[in-house]
């Protein structure tokens, strides 16, 4: 492999955050082309020299999930099959992360197949963010990558408010994540107890441990989606006594009715990340947005040039 030479590439799910890597990098952005036919069949062409190259294929799967899944494995493929040396998946946000066991008879683990597909079509090695679930890194025969975005975000909350903080875990599977925030932030913990209701979008709130009494609370999740879920927290927190309320959530995916509910309710502030495209009728006043290609670009550097990339969070 070449090992002075990375070429970055992008699909076309967010291109805006590709180029924004590869201005961190310092490199031009890869030449490809994709098109798709009238029967829908998805056509890659790397336009460049990629033998024996270090390559990263941008591409989050954001909507069309499925599309843009497809396209992701086909530049793989293609890569691959120009004698690329290295093909590294940088998926920001990895769909189908609520799909990682059987909690029902007769279902598919499809966090597992995306896993087994990246695997499959060449990728040797996956650079990710805040997966729903970290157990999905033992999904993969390839080394995985897994960055955290949320001490970017507690470190602009940090900034923006000081006084009488309360860390709010969105439910137990957040936990971990959100405990590391109230370290960081060195203010306690309180944790929502909730329930899914069946395969509809929908959760039931059914505790709160901790105190968040005249306290400011940070609401900490990795995604929020139609923000049915963070609206109820916010709610339940207004409710609880709380002061008033910000959350924080690295992937925005902001479906259906998210922004009027978010526009709605109590919540002071969103933070979020680009790790999913966020279109600008979607950036209201309540929404701030933190670019997440410098994390992204200094892991691909680091990658790129064998060094830790966990040390980036030490």
């Amino acid at each position: 492999m070449i090992k002075d030479e990375m070429k970055v590439f992008s699909g076309t799910a967010h291109p805006a955050l590709a180029q924004s890597i590869t201005e961190y990098l310092g490199i031009p952005l890869g030449k490809c082309e994709i098109t798709q036919f009238s029967n829908e069949n998805t056509f890659v062409r790397i336009l460049e020299n990629v033998r024996e190259r270090d390559t990263f294929v941008v591409q989050p799967m954001s909507s069309p999930v499925n599309s843009h899944i497809i396209e992701l494995l086909i530049m793989i493929d293609a890569l691959k099959r120009a004698s690329a040396g290295r093909i590294t998946a940088v998926v920001p946000y990895y769909a189908y992360g609520r799909s990682d066991k059987k909690d029902q008879p007769r279902v598919p683990i499809t966090a597992r197949l995306i896993a087994d597909l990246l695997t499959v079509a060449g990728a040797n090695r996956v650079l990710t963010v805040d997966l729903h679930k970290q157990q999905i890194q033992g999904f993969f025969n390839i080394p995985v990558d897994e960055l955290t975005a949320l001490y970017l975000l507690s470190d602009y909350i940090k900034k923006r408010v000081t006084n009488n903080l309360v860390v709010v875990a969105a439910d137990f599977g957040i936990t971990k994540q959100a405990r590391d925030v109230a370290e960081r932030l060195g203010v306690p913990l309180a944790i929502m107890e909730k329930r899914r209701i069946g395969n509809i979008d929908k959760t039931e709130i059914l505790n709160v441990i901790g105190d968040v009494v005249g306290k400011t609370a940070i609401i900490v999740d990795d995604e929020i989606d139609t923000a049915g879920s963070l609206v109820g927290v916010v709610t339940t927190m207004i409710e609880q006594g709380a002061k008033e309320v910000y959350a924080c959530a690295t992937h925005a995916l902001l479906s259906g009715s998210a922004i009027q509910r978010i526009m709605k309710s109590p919540v002071k502030e969103v933070v979020v990340t680009d790790t999913y495209p966020i279109s600008s009728q979607k950036r209201i006043d309540k929404i701030t947005v933190l670019p997440i290609a410098p994390l992204l670009g200094e892991a691909i550097r680091r990658i790129h040039t064998g060094q830790s990339v966990g040390a980036l969070f030490e």
